[in-house]
């Protein structure tokens, strides 16, 4: 069985989910918001199932309202 990547949560960035399926999510972060805001929507057209986590400051999300343009 392949071993999980080590993945360390840095402040600042952030930070979204992409559900792949049972139990297998895979989590991209980006360090501006825009390229993240770009990436999660690109997800979105695809038909992936995302969730928008926001920003990590150390000890929880912030900034985790998405608000895009109708």
């Amino acid at each position: 069985m392949r071993r999980k990547k080590a993945f360390k949560k840095t402040t600042g960035n952030y930070f979204f989910n992409v559900k792949m399926g049972y139990q297998n999510n895979i989590t991209i972060s980006r360090t501006v918001r825009d390229e993240a805001v770009y990436a999660y929507s690109k997800y979105l057209k695809q038909g992936k199932d995302c969730e928008w986590l926001g920003q990590w400051d150390g000890k929880a999300y912030i900034d985790t309202e998405l608000r895009e343009a109708a």
